[in-house]
């Protein structure tokens, strides 16, 4: 009788799309349609033969192969072997495949149902069909028509698993949302058109993941390694990434960062152009970022960050350094504040931590601070974060900095002298975190995911359970911050409204065992977007005012007042 000769391969396009929430991709439906699935999952196929299937005599095997590889084996897991068996098995780890039924009016027609493994690499897939009967064998490809398989938010064993359906409709399958950027204090709500399921969009997500960042293939069923990489990915200084950066004022040559409406446009012109978009700035990598993720089934949302800090010393300290009059000292001034910063969330499990629930992980595709030899950062626990464990892979103290760094102002003497610290600020950092709410068109304020909220005790012994991990020497310095027995606090008296005048005030308290006699110096600069000091706008100084012991009696709150208008434009990241 011979072996069976295989006549044709239906893929079952709808109902596997249905099944797998895949449907929508655009290449699912267009003329030449290439199936795409999830991993965990059962992937239904009609197969024809020239003649009735045997289970008892008749032998065939699926043989899988990644289309990225042209050296797949079965020891990396970018090929695999499936026999097709008569009933289901367990597929966590391992393919399998299982005969569901014959047709009732075509017996040569069998339903069967092959399950990719949880923990399968993503990407394209090929395939042929061995078929056997005693020492007989025939062979049949179906190499033209390959398999996206993706990351599965639906499937519980898997590491980016949502038990949530209206949280995996927003964070996977969502192609519009909501970021934010302006000012703590004038916000400003922008759209963003994701398109991950438009045309183009899932090939050239995986061309960034493969081609631009060339993750070895053997990593890319892992979530922390794949969003790691395509965090660099998305910006040009490494290899050419997507967007290019601008954070001047000069846009020629290229489009203004506000006038991108969505990722498709970018993502199509750096495909076609194969040079990075010009321009780009935080939220722009960020809504890119989000697409690229949500495209390979990574649950992925957009996050601002109000008043986040760049802390380029990793000392968890925003560090200004100031002369005798008061003034910040530019050419050794590193860290900055910016008035918004945009980065991205994924949500998945953390085994290199230990932690097998899943969670939200920060991931930043600006580029900001080289992490092992590239501008990449993340994924970095949003838990950790709050806890302080900054030691936490990958980068977490540099996020622990944006969101909760102390602002410190020091007065420096020159290298060779000892700098006294002057003042701190603990609530300068991260006012407001927020994304867009799941299924709705509102914002959420997530702040308290990342931190304590602000004078708590447990924020303060978070920072110095942080400050205590750190090896900077302004952490360790800045540790011993009771050396200065004079102590000076920056007030805000009146809320701050564009084009109206409002008060600040200096307190400052002795808390030693002595009388002082100091010198008083308040300045109000201007502070661009970048967060460079600018012109001075008012300058107020006051000598020898003597703060009493306050062993002997009360010492007074010492007020020094400045009246100024203030009329300058919030600008953006």
């Amino acid at each position: 009788m011979g072996p069976l000769n295989l006549e044709w391969i239906n893929y079952c396009f709808v109902k596997n799309g249905q099944k797998h929430r895949t449907d929508k991709y655009y290449c699912m439906y267009e003329r030449n349609p290439t199936l795409v699935v999830r991993r965990g999952l059962p992937i239904c196929f009609y197969l024809k033969f020239d003649r009735e299937f045997d289970m008892a005599n008749d032998s065939v095997s699926f043989m899988f192969k990644l289309a990225e590889t042209g050296d797949a084996n079965f020891g990396n897991n970018t090929m695999a072997a499936v026999p097709l068996k008569e009933n289901p098995s367990n597929g966590n780890g391992h393919w399998s495949a299982y005969v569901m039924s014959t047709d009732d009016v075509d017996p040569h027609v069998v339903s069967v149902r092959i399950t990719p493994p949880n923990n399968c690499i993503v990407g394209q897939w090929i395939f042929d069909i061995d078929t056997r009967f005693g020492q007989e064998a025939a062979m049949f490809s179906a190499k033209g028509n390959p398999i996206y398989i993706l990351f599965n938010p639906w499937c519980p064993t898997d590491e980016v698993y949502i038990k949530d359906d209206e949280l995996r409709e927003e964070y996977v399958l969502s192609e519009e949302g909501l970021m934010w950027r302006g000012s703590h204090s004038r916000q400003k709500e922008v759209m963003w058109k994701y398109g991950q399921l438009q045309k183009n969009m899932l090939e050239s997500s995986f061309l960034l993941l493969l081609k631009i960042r060339r993750l070895a293939l053997i990593h890319c069923s892992e979530p922390i390694k794949v969003s790691r990489s395509l965090s660099a990915a998305v910006n040009a200084p490494d290899e050419l990434g997507v967007v290019q950066g601008n954070w001047t004022e000069d846009f020629s040559g290229g489009t203004a960062p506000i006038n991108w409406l969505g990722s498709v446009d970018i993502i199509n012109q750096f495909i076609k152009t194969k040079k990075p978009v010009k321009y780009g700035q935080c939220w722009v990598y960020a809504g890119v970022l989000t697409t690229v993720c949500r495209a390979i089934g990574i649950p992925c949302r957009p996050v601002t960050a109000y008043c986040a800090a760049h802390d380029t010393q990793n000392s968890l300290t925003i560090d200004y350094l100031v002369d005798d009059d008061g003034k910040i000292i530019e050419e050794l001034q590193t860290d900055s504040i910016w008035n918004y910063h945009v980065w991205n969330e994924v949500w998945m499990a953390r085994p290199d931590l230990n932690i097998l629930d899943r969670s939200w992980q920060v991931i930043d595709a600006t580029p900001q601070e080289l992490s092992e030899g590239q501008f990449k950062c993340g994924p970095a626990s949003v838990t950790a974060v709050k806890n302080g464990d900054i030691r936490a892979p990958y980068d977490t103290a540099f996020v622990y900095s944006e969101v909760n760094a102390d602002k410190v102002y020091w007065r420096y003497y020159g290298i060779s002298q000892p700098m006294k610290l002057l003042r701190k600020d603990t609530e300068a950092i991260g006012k407001l975190i927020c994304t867009k709410a799941a299924g709705k068109w509102e914002q959420e304020n997530i702040t308290d995911n990342y931190k304590y909220p602000e004078k708590s005790t447990e924020e303060r012994i978070t920072m110095h359970k942080a400050l205590k991990q750190n090896n900077s020497i302004f952490s360790r310095y800045y540790l011993n911050e009771d050396f200065n027995e004079i102590k000076f606090d920056f007030e805000l008296v009146d809320d701050i409204i564009v084009g109206e005048n409002f008060r600040v005030a200096v307190r400052i308290t002795n808390k030693g065992h002595k009388d002082y006699t100091v010198k008083v110096i308040l300045r109000v600069d201007t502070v661009d977007y970048t967060g460079k000091n600018g012109s001075l706008v008012t300058k107020v100084e006051q000598q020898k005012v003597v703060l009493h012991d306050p062993g002997k009696h009360q010492a007074p709150r010492q007020y020094i007042k400045c009246y100024y208008i203030l009329d300058t434009i919030m600008q953006h990241r």
